[in-house]
């Protein structure tokens, strides 16, 4: 029941609607410069969820105590795996999202960042680093 929750609510995260549809799809270069090293910062509901993307392909990600209290849940960090594919950029969490393989396009128009992740949802973030 913990997990399903968790789930959820990190769903529940990434699931803002995309807008800009004049906004440029970064290529596999682009992508890979825009991450490597930074953090990305996911934006859902007033809630943010930073990834920080290494250069050595993993990840890392970290909750909020109180967003994984309502969750229902103590897995507030998770770690994973992250790779470029095909314009693309995929990752795959350890624990987080059942431990799924998902895949990003990321555009931008102007400062702003848009995502669509492989099974239709998408959202907006900002990059830092």
């Amino acid at each position: 029941m913990k997990r399903a929750t968790i789930i959820a609510a990190i769903t529940g995260i990434l699931a803002t609607v995309a807008t800009g549809a004049s906004a440029d799809i970064l290529s596999e270069q682009e992508l890979r410069k825009a991450v490597t090293g930074k953090t990305v910062y996911l934006r859902a509901q007033g809630i943010e969820l930073p990834i920080s993307y290494r250069s050595n392909g993993t990840m890392s990600g970290r909750l909020r105590a109180f967003v994984a209290t309502l969750a229902g849940g103590t897995a507030t960090a998770d770690s994973g795996k992250w790779w470029i594919s095909n314009n693309q950029l995929c990752q795959k969490w350890n624990r987080w999202l059942d431990g799924k393989s998902y895949c990003y396009k990321l555009s931008r128009n102007g400062s702003q960042v848009h995502w669509r992740r492989n099974d239709g949802r998408s959202g907006t973030a900002r990059i830092s680093g």
